[in-house]
């Protein structure tokens, strides 16, 4: 029995002695862990950024590509320069720059690399590189240029700077080292995730002198960087530009998209900026320039600037209350009784009343509704039915985001019951005389145009609509679109009642409120007119709406135009509008006397309209929100910029 014991013992102890044979074996020769963590002041580890996704527009023309540049690296403990005036003058930079860069860098760490001079061009660096043998602490990295070779579309598109050190710090997965570029606003950071490829790594073998003796391991631990996906756009960047022309000397916005699908075809915000301004070195410089522009072309104005739709809304009081019933397309209402003032002759009915947006017809139009629920006291029937407005209203993407593929969308505002108990502080103590300004376009009510051309879209598909979106795929058409962008949303209003308010429409475009020079031969044109008045400054001043479709039985485009401070609906923003369907139809221009007119028109308003030395000069009840985004600083990132809201009353 302790015979069997004792063999026993001297198996597991043998066993134990096994084991640990084993792994000593598997340390020392298969395993290279710890010979890479013993080899560090030997073996550099280099990451590799990858090339940024391309971007295409819907007929595979390029809008956005990468122009190889090097960046420069410094790592403050090993720098050593000889002559700093001398080196200040080889980098074409000041010492005062100098100094604040390192000082930067010390900061970040003195013993890891950190940016000191970003995108220097292939002749810049072929200049120095000879000359930085010199100067250690110095390490050069290839790296990429964003380059925009058809000079449109860069509120969309958004731009690629430096990570700023919030968004290092927030980082839910390190990814982002102090120095990488990174998407800001606009397409840039919405698909940033894609556009950004996948980073590889190498490991490089150094002497005592930090130079390098080739890989380590001949490569068997690198790994290869992976180019981000390119991003094809429904944008069509030939009638974008066109669009662009016509805005010159203008502010405002112009979109299109397809009905059918809700690919954005045309984003302008004007005034704009060529995008190669904030893809290169001075940056920052250009940036200040452009945050100091009174005209605020830094605003990407079709996502997040709120307008008073004016009589553009009264489409959707239109359809809302023949969906309830108070409505009837042969209903007539004269002039009679209404405290608004119209151009037109009273007697409409409901195609007439389209044509000519006619004030008092919506006004009897928004009131009956208001009232039909039947309660007696006008303060809680106020109440009732402007919830069921609100309700109805809502359905066709007004009053929250839509969801467009951008990361900066505005609300608007959509007034609800809640929303006047508390202006008036307290239920019961507001009734329709105090709202009656919604009934066109006027009051609490903003949109932004994103929302009207979403409108637009709708009506020319009979009461449903996509999300409008930017993205058509990855690498391919339809790969990788995220499905939100095929869902239809339906309005819940029935097809009959779309019928009679496109009649009218077309009737505005063809012997309406529309100038006769927009109603272009062989798109037709239907679409509503609205101007939103700017009380302080007067008429000269309004801004100028339209939204329409094309061709009216079989859309292929929904267009939205805001002009600021052009005037009359029906002329600024609807020649607008009607060249760029034309353009977009057709291929080409045959309207040449109206494209003519459009591109001579210069409705920018004098800078002191717009800011004093301070701030915004706004009318006091109207009050500018616009938020100026901060200045970067010196190797950080700007902030966002926040949306500006434009205000004024309504009209035709």
């Amino acid at each position: 029995m302790l015979e069997n014991r004792r063999w026993v013992i001297i198996g597991i102890f043998c066993l134990v002695g096994l084991v640990y044979l084993t792994r000593l074996f598997y340390l020392q020769v298969l395993d290279d862990t710890y010979s890479l963590g013993a080899s560090k002041n030997s073996i550099k580890r280099v990451v590799e950024i990858p090339y940024r996704g391309q971007i295409y527009d819907r007929n595979n023309q390029l809008i956005v590509y990468n122009t190889p540049v090097y960046d420069l690296y410094v790592t403050p403990k090993q720098v050593r320069i000889p002559d700093t005036a001398a080196f200040c003058r080889m980098m074409d930079i000041s010492r005062p720059e100098f100094d604040s860069i390192m000082g930067l860098a010390v900061n970040y760490s003195r013993v890891k690399p950190s940016l000191f001079l970003r995108q220097l061009s292939k002749e810049d660096f072929a200049r120095i590189q000879d000359a930085l043998v010199d100067y250690r602490g110095f390490e050069p990295v290839i790296s990429s240029m964003r380059t925009y070779p058809a000079h449109t579309l860069a509120n969309a598109l958004g731009y690629v700077s430096e990570i700023s050190k919030k968004q290092l710090d927030n980082q839910d997965i390190v990814y982002y080292r102090q120095g990488d570029y990174i998407g800001h606003n606009g397409l840039e950071e919405q698909y940033e995730e894609q556009l950004r490829g996948k980073r590889g790594v190498k490991f490089m073998m150094q002497n005592v002198h930090g130079v390098n003796k080739g890989s380590w391991k001949n490569g068997a631990f690198d790994t290869l960087a992976v180019a981000g996906q390119n991003l094809i756009t429904g944008i069509d960047v030939e009638v974008q530009k066109y669009a662009d022309s016509l805005m010159q000397n203008k502010v405002g916005a112009v979109l299109a998209v397809e009905p059918s699908t809700g690919e954005i075809l045309v984003s302008v915000s004007a005034p704009t900026y060529d995008p190669n301004m904030l893809s290169s070195r001075f940056f920052s410089k250009n940036y200040r320039a452009l945050l100091k522009n009174p005209y605020k072309p830094l605003i990407n104005r079709p996502a997040t600037a709120s307008y008073r739709p004016g009589s553009t809304f009264k489409l959707i009081q239109a359809l809302i209350a023949q969906q309830q019933g108070t409505l009837f397309p042969n209903t007539v209402y004269g002039h009679g009784g209404s405290p608004m003032r119209c151009h037109c002759r009273g007697g409409n009915n409901l195609r007439g009343a389209v044509q000519n947006s006619c004030n008092p017809y919506f006004y009897n139009v928004f009131r009956k509704f208001i009232y039909h629920n039947g309660e007696h006291n006008v303060f809680k029937s106020s109440a009732i039915g402007l919830r069921e407005w609100h309700d109805m209203v809502e359905k066709f993407g007004i009053g929250d985001r839509l969801g467009v593929d951008l990361p900066f969308e505005r609300k608007g505002n959509l007034p609800t019951p809640e929303y006047y108990d508390k202006a008036y502080r307290g239920a019961l103590r507001w009734k329709f005389s105090n709202v009656y300004s919604l009934s066109i376009g006027e009051g609490e009510l903003l949109i932004t145009p994103m929302k009207l051309v979403n409108l637009a879209a709708t009506i020319a598909n009979r009461g449903w609509y996509i999300t409008p979106h930017y993205i058509k795929g990855f690498g391919k058409v339809g790969v990788g679109v995220p499905s939100e962008y095929s869902v239809k949303h339906q309005t819940d209003i029935d097809y009959k009642y779309y019928l009679p308010v496109i009649d009218g429409m077309r009737g505005a475009v063809a012997h309406g409120t529309v100038t006769p020079l927009a109603n272009i031969a062989g798109i037709d044109l239907c679409g509503k007119t609205g101007t939103a008045q700017n009380a302080k400054f007067g008429h000269k001043y309004d801004h100028s709406i339209f939204i329409g479709f094309a061709p009216m039985n079989d859309p292929k485009i929904a267009v939205a135009v805001f002009v600021e401070n052009a005037g009359w609906g029906g002329k600024a923003a609807a020649s607008v509008a009607a060249l760029v369907a034309e353009r977009y139809l057709k291929r080409k221009t045959e309207a040449t006397v109206l494209d003519a007119q459009v591109k001579a028109s210069n409705y920018m308003p004098p800078a002191q309209f717009l800011f004093d030395a301070k701030k915004p000069v706004t009318p006091k009840k109207d009050k500018d929100t616009t938020q100026k985004p901060a200045a970067p600083k010196p190797l950080m990132t700007a902030t966002k910029p926040k949306a500006v809201t434009i205000t004024g009353a309504s009209g035709n």
